[in-house]
């Protein structure tokens, strides 16, 4: 692999946290342009792409990347709402997943985070790049297409103004590695419907808050974060925020309500299995739960007690996760009803 950072200091220490921990680190970079060479020279399995350098920053370095040397990226951001904002312009660039950075841009934190950091290069290594930057790729083609036809081409489908659906619909998703883009498709394409959701993305507490932001943007659904005690209805859409877990503690007339609980017994905060095994045990109207692309087990327990409770259950297919890890594993339950493509999973929620 290859790091990127303008920091002597922290190429130093992420590289040798890499390499204590089995990682081969091949090269380094100071800057984007000294990035891209290295890079070509060296055809690494996965790059670590600080954001904010001097001269080529880490935004355009991958943009550069993808149409040069396409190679799986993951970003070092700041663990701050201005890093949210930067780290998801460059996951539409084509990175794979972030990392963000403890103590700021420059520190040791990092080394407490040392397994976190390790599993996640390891992750965006086995990604599948072309899933991770099919979005890019249509917003190029539309860019370069008749113009007749660029407003439609870079995105699925527009969803129908609205659906019917049989009685008050509850939907659960969950997602971790290359989720935000494949929930953004998902949430896009979603027609209006008598539909409350609950969005679980792993993603840390600084960048929940921008994600349900961008929610809202891009779907007819009236999006916000997660609070302790938020209620919803139909039309809107909650996201958990990070740092906590959402579970859903009441369902009356069609409005969920939500609490924020901390557990420590799960392996990633938010969890879609704490919302999932809620949302089971609560709803007693038509329940959806969806498991997108991710690394790990995570809501695999959820959807199994969602399945058990009737709940209809769909799950990602392979040829377009980024990381097809948490719905093998939610399929392995036996609890997945349907296998969808990312396109079709909107539609699967509604017409099921």
């Amino acid at each position: 692999m290859v790091v990127v950072d303008d920091s002597p200091f922290m190429r130093g220490l992420i590289s040798d946290l890499l390499t204590d921990a089995g990682v081969a680190v091949v090269g380094e970079a100071g800057d984007g342009a000294e990035a891209l060479s290295v890079v070509a020279e060296t055809r690494p399995d996965v790059v670590t792409m600080d954001v904010e350098m001097p001269g080529m920053g880490g935004l355009e370095a991958v943009e550069r990347l993808m149409d040069e040397t396409p190679t799986p990226v993951l970003m070092l951001s700041a663990h701050t709402a201005e890093g949210a904002e930067v780290t998801f312009e460059a996951l539409e660039r084509g990175a794979v997943d972030f990392f963000s950075k403890p103590g700021g841009e420059v520190s040791t934190g990092v080394s407490r985070e040392s397994e976190r950091l390790v599993e996640a290069v390891r992750s965006v290594a086995d990604a599948d790049l072309d899933a991770a930057t099919r979005d890019r790729r249509e917003r190029e083609t539309a860019d370069s297409g008749p113009q007749s036809t660029a407003s439609t081409a870079a995105s699925p489908a527009a969803p129908t103004a609205s659906a019917e659906v049989d009685g008050p619909l509850t939907v659960v998703i969950g997602a971790s590695t290359g989720g935000p883009n494949a929930v953004e498709r998902v949430m896009a394409a979603l027609p209006m419907a008598d539909c409350r959701v609950v969005v679980v993305q792993h993603m840390p507490e600084a960048f929940t808050s921008r994600f349900a932001d961008r929610l809202d943007e891009a779907s007819a659904y009236d999006v916000r974060e997660a609070s302790d005690g938020a209620r919803i209805g139909s039309g809107e859409a909650l996201v958990a925020r990070g740092g906590s877990h959402t579970r859903i503690d009441s369902y009356r007339s069609g409005r969920l309500r939500v609490k924020l609980v901390e557990d420590d017994s799960q392996s990633v905060t938010p969890a879609a299995d704490v919302t999932m095994r809620s949302a089971a045990e609560v709803v007693d109207g038509p329940l959806v739960g969806v498991v997108l692309t991710g690394m790990g087990a995570d809501a695999a327990e959820g959807i199994r007690a969602m399945a058990d409770a009737g709940a209809r259950t769909i799950a990602q297919s392979e040829d377009t996760c980024v990381i097809y890890g948490m719905p093998k594993r939610a399929v392995e339950t036996g609890g997945v009803d349907e296998v969808h493509d990312l396109d079709d999973v909107a539609g699967a929620i509604v017409g099921g």
